[in-house]
Formats: structure tokens, C-alpha cells, sequence
């Protein structure tokens, strides 16, 4: 390992840089641009210096790629370590970026024995994340979609709403499209009803005379004919979106079936599993652990950083036992329906077909991997929660966020 160290507060347009050598004495302070000469820069100067580990506060994207493919040795702290940290370099509370860079080229210098070093995963593993991550984003995008589609019907026609068992369903979808308004469903009976939904290949238990006295039942909106049209267009348009997104969505879940069983891994991760559907659940598991088999020595290691394992606080008099929040969004809530979905001791068959998609969960900021003992970890955008970290992952960052 090289003699010196480095800190790297990455920005979307530049990156401070600070390096210093063992002893504390700074080598380099400046500012990088983000493009390629900048990158390029960056990295030839981190290797003329002889850096033998570069702190960083996130474990992918394109800057890391480019220090791990210059050979450099990196070091993924979560922003809250850093945050941890800023107080024991100052007295004030300010912050810059260029004190950032210090204070993490420090922990590099003087804390890099409590951080594991990142381990770059294959590129069927990138793949696969990079599959998975967008499906979950459409998933969100869809539920937020859906839930501006039903506010826009509770407007001015709720009758719509729960006629279908899901609003963004195929068959809700059709229905908003082919009776978008009230004035477009104002001519529809039960025989009109029927012929749609054989169209449709309806399974429900309903008859079409129900279905109609249920549309007919909700309240009437009390809108101008301009006001109106305005809400009709609107429908048919989130309409329009949501059925592109389900179709990407179903393309992405055939792209990630078809991956996961190409994966080396995927038979082992597939076969954690009972249900044929759950293959999602397989690939996002596999495709957030990454390939660092020492990451979680135990089972208890990983379900204590996704915040599935009870922990204890005590201070003085205060005694409580309680769920902490997720370590790294990485593994939750995304861990949330391979934690829940049936599990089987023994290998089972590999999914023969795409399944469908399970139910969306909110998306999450992607971060750096789990705290070190005693820092404070965050879970989701805007939420932090205080954890200790299992003793087995203490020392075993993630290579995924």
C-alpha cells in the first residue's frame, strides 16, 4: 500500500481533492472538473502520488470506476460516517468541500483500519443491479402515476375507482381508455359491459349488471363541459403513460429472469425460494450482496443491516430493545419482498417464465455502504436512524449501495 492518502468530495460538476502523506502533511488540494480530461487528471495525479487508498462518500457511479480502473485502492464511506466525523476538525459548524476532502482523506489516514476496502463486482453483477434498480424506479414512477391518475378520477369521477381490483391494471386501463368520463360511460349497459369485459379476458366474480350498478352508485361530479374535457384529456394521458410503463416493466422483468439464470450465482440465489414468481426477489438480492461473500459472515449480519434484527440501547437508567432503521438502502427497502416472500431450505427449479411484478415499495437515495459501530447510518431520503452495526459487517463494507 502506498505511503500517502487521498479524499474525494465528488460533485455532479467537480471534485475537490486533498492528499496527504502518513504523517498528516498535505501533498495536494485542488479541484477537478468532471469530464474527461478532469478524470483523467484526477487519476494520474492520485498515481503519480503514490495514494494507497482514496476515501469517497458513494461506491459506484463513474468516478469510482475510473480510481478503481487507475488501480487505485477505494475506500466508500457513508455520508453520515463522514457527518460523524466533521466535528472532531472543528469548532465551528461550518462546511465546504474543500474541508469535506479533508476530513475524509483523515479517515483514510487514521480510521482505515475500520472500513473494509471496496471489492469491484463482475459484470453480470452490474448488469443485473443496473436491471433491477431501473425496474424499481419504473415500479415508482407507476405507483406515483397511479396515485395522481386516482386523485384526477376523485375529481370529478370516482365511480371508476375500485371497479377493477387495481387501478393500474390492464383491464382498468383499457376501461379509463375506451371511457375516459362520464359523458363517455353514459350510454354503457350491462350487454356493452359484458362484450369488454370477454374482450378483456375478465376473471373476476363479478357479473356485468353488478359492476354497472357499482359505476352508477358513486357520486357525479358537478363540472362545466370545458372543465370536463380538461379532466378527459388528463385521464387519457396518464392512462396512455401507464400502459407504456407496464410494458417496459414486463420487458425489464423477461431481461431480468433471463439474467439471473445466466448469472454464475443465480441457481444458489433463485433456489432461496418457493414460489416460481419470485425471481425479482432472487435478482435484486444477489444483485445488491455483489459478489463480496465476506460482506455478511452471517445470516444474523444480514439481516441486521437491512434492519430486520432487533437491537439493544442502553444508556444509564434506559433500557429498550427495538428494529433500527435500514444501514443501506442498497439492501433495503429493498430487502422487503425477499424478507417477506416464502422461503425453502432445499434448491428448487429455476423460473421457467417472467413473473409479475411484486408490489412497489419507495424508492431510496442509493448511499454508501453501512456504518462503522457506533455511527449513525441512514435508510431512505430525509431519514436518519442510529444503529450499531452487526460486529460481523463492521469491518465489511459494501460493494453495492
Amino acid at each position: 500500500m502506498g505511503s500517502s492518502y487521498a479524499g474525494v468530495d465528488w460533485a455532479s460538476e467537480k471534485h475537490d481533492v486533498l492528499v496527504a502523506d502518513e504523517t498528516g502533511e498535505k501533498l495536494l488540494a485542488a479541484t477537478f472538473a468532471h469530464d474527461e480530461q478532469g478524470l483523467r487528471s484526477l487519476c494520474g495525479q492520485l498515481v503519480r502520488l503514490g495514494v494507497g487508498l482514496v476515501a469517497i462518500e458513494r461506491p459506484d457511479g463513474l468516478l469510482v470506476e475510473r480510481l478503481l480502473d487507475a488501480g487505485l485502492r477505494v475506500l466508500a464511506l457513508h455520508p453520515n460516517q463522514v457527518a460523524a466525523a466533521r466535528p472532531r476538525f472543528r469548532a465551528s459548524g461550518g462546511k465546504s468541500d474543500r474541508f469535506d476532502a479533508f476530513v475524509l482523506c483523515e479517515l483514510a489516514r487514521t480510521d482505515h483500519h475500520r472500513f473494509r476496502v471496496l471489492e469491484p463486482d463482475c459484470d453480470e453483477t452490474k448488469a443485473l443491479r443496473a436491471l433491477t434498480r431501473g425496474r424499481e424506479d419504473l415500479v415508482g414512477m407507476r405507483t406515483a402515476l397511479t396515485n395522481q391518475l386516482r386523485a384526477e378520477l376523485e375529481r370529478f369521477w370516482p365511480g371508476p375507482l375500485g371497479l377493477f381490483t387495481d387501478l393500474n391494471s390492464r383491464i382498468s386501463l383499457a376501461f379509463l381508455e375506451r371511457y375516459p368520463s362520464p359523458a363517455d360511460a353514459r350510454g354503457l349497459g350491462a350487454q356493452r359491459l359484458q362484450g369488454f369485459l370477454r374482450r378483456q379476458g375478465y376473471t373476476g366474480r363479478k357479473q356485468p349488471a353488478q359492476l354497472l350498478a357499482k359505476l352508477r352508485r358513486a357520486a357525479e361530479g358537478r363540472v362545466g363541459e370545458t372543465e370536463l374535457g380538461a379532466h378527459r384529456q388528463l385521464v387519457l394521458g396518464l392512462v396512455a403513460t401507464l400502459t407504456t410503463l407496464g410494458g417496459q416493466i414486463k420487458t425489464l422483468d423477461r431481461q431480468i429472469a433471463s439474467a439471473v439464470r445466466a448469472h454464475p450465482d443465480g441457481e444458489i440465489f433463485t433456489s432461496l425460494f418457493r414460489g416460481p414468481d419470485s425471481v425479482i426477489c432472487a435478482a435484486t438480492l444477489l444483485s445488491e450482496i455483489g459478489d463480496c461473500r465476506a460482506r455478511y459472515l452471517t445470516g444474523d449480519a444480514l439481516a441486521g443491516d437491512a434492519g430486520q434484527a432487533a437491537i439493544a440501547i442502553e444508556s444509564g437508567k434506559r433500557k429498550a430493545a427495538a428494529f433500527a432503521g435500514p444501514a443501506t438502502s442498497g439492501c433495503a427497502p429493498r430487502s422487503a419482498p425477499w424478507l417477506t416472500a416464502p422461503a425453502t431450505g432445499t434448491p428448487g427449479p429455476k423460473t421457467a417464465t417472467p413473473p409479475p411484478e411484486p408490489a412497489a415499495t419507495t424508492t431510496s437515495a442509493r448511499s454508501a455502504p453501512s456504518a462503522a459501530p457506533g455511527a449513525a447510518s441512514s435508510g431512505a431520503v430525509g431519514k436518519t436512524a442510529s444503529r450499531m452495526t452487526p460486529p460481523a459487517t463492521a469491518d465489511c463494507n459494501s460493494t453495492s449501495p
